[in-house]
């Protein structure tokens, strides 16, 4: 890797970060109680959630890095695009199959991953400007919800990535406000690259989120992990059980946490106690689950329409490409 070859651009200063003491006060003080489903992935966490990617009942993984063998060809040819930014971009394992693509269509000139931790981050440019003689990484540490701002000054068309049905993340007002951000940063020629988990039967998805193997189950207990290593907390996950549900009206699932039984968990380090009735629940990830139409409703809100929209034949999950509408609404 040489110098000239990745540039940092950090916008996390010490304290800029909202931390798992943070959440953790916040959510646990709360009538209904929450922990943001950011906290799972320590290196246990991450371990497990690879094995999910992998289970026959967790198909969105999967089914979108069909999609997008597919159709990153034409996408490439397409766009012309010669910048790929990816938020929250970890390793870039999805990505890969868009940089193949461009790279073959002779475009490929810039690499740009947004993502909070630095040692992804560099560990992935050393990784991706040894694959792609050439190529350019200018690495952005810092949380895609607050710091698009830091994006450089494309030198040509783009294409950001939002992946992994991440938009679902959002409930629908913070997400139409993350959306505006997204329309704020997008010039004329570029693109926006969304995956997105699709509306369907309600048993399919609940499946995808409570597997046979309780690999999910672990996964979510983790959070419990993490508080007790982190905060300096007795939680006893013998007391605790994975739920997850589909709230029809909604259209989107729940990952929760109950109490078995009435307990009080301390969390010595934020000097917080917290009580739990027999069966509260505590929820630790919302996903939602798109129509086309929810999705063009939300895209036109936020200044963006449709350019082309790609699911699988079984249609659960979909690649849509929109582009902006008009000029910039608000300055950057």
């Amino acid at each position: 890797m040489t110098a000239t070859a990745v540039q940092i651009t950090s916008r996390l200063g010490p304290g800029d970060e909202r931390t798992l003491a943070e959440d953790a006060l916040d959510g646990l003080t709360r009538p209904a109680k929450e922990l943001p489903s950011k906290h799972f992935y320590d290196a246990h966490g991450s371990e497990l959630f690879e094995r999910i990617c992998e289970l026959p009942e967790y198909y969105p993984t999967r089914t979108e890095r069909t999609i997008l063998e597919a159709i990153a060809g034409d996408l490439a040819a397409g766009t012309g695009a010669s910048e790929l930014v990816e938020l929250g971009a970890g390793y870039a394992t999805k990505t890969r199959v868009l940089l193949d693509a461009m790279a073959a269509a002779g475009t490929l000139r810039t690499y740009v991953p947004l993502d909070v931790s630095e040692a992804t981050v560099l560990a992935t440019a050393a990784e991706l400007v040894e694959e792609y003689p050439g190529l350019q990484v200018h690495g952005v540490i810092g949380d895609f919800e607050r710091h698009l701002d830091a994006l450089p000054e494309p030198a040509g068309p783009r294409i950001v990535a939002l992946l992994g049905g991440t938009i679902g993340n959002f409930l629908p007002g913070s997400r139409r406000r993350f959306l505006r951000s997204v329309r704020r940063a997008l010039g004329p020629d570029d693109r926006l690259l969304l995956g997105t988990d699709l509306h369907k039967d309600p048993h399919v998805i609940e499946a995808a989120y409570d597997d046979s193997l309780g690999v999910t189950a672990a996964f979510n207990l983790n959070i419990l992990r993490v508080c007790n290593r982190e905060l300096n907390a007795d939680f006893d996950l013998e007391l605790f059980e994975h739920v997850a549900f589909y709230h029809r009206r909604h259209q989107w699932i729940e990952m929760r946490l109950r109490a078995v039984d009435h307990c009080t968990v301390n969390l010595k380090t934020i000097d917080l106690q917290v009580a739990f009735a027999a069966r509260e629940e505590m929820r630790t990830e919302l996903s939602v689950k798109f129509t086309r139409e929810r999705l063009e409703a939300d895209l036109r809100a936020a200044g963006m329409e449709l350019d082309s929209f790609h699911t699988d034949p079984k249609g659960l999950f979909a690649v849509s490409l929109w582009k902006p509408t008009g000029p910039r609404r608000f300055g950057r």
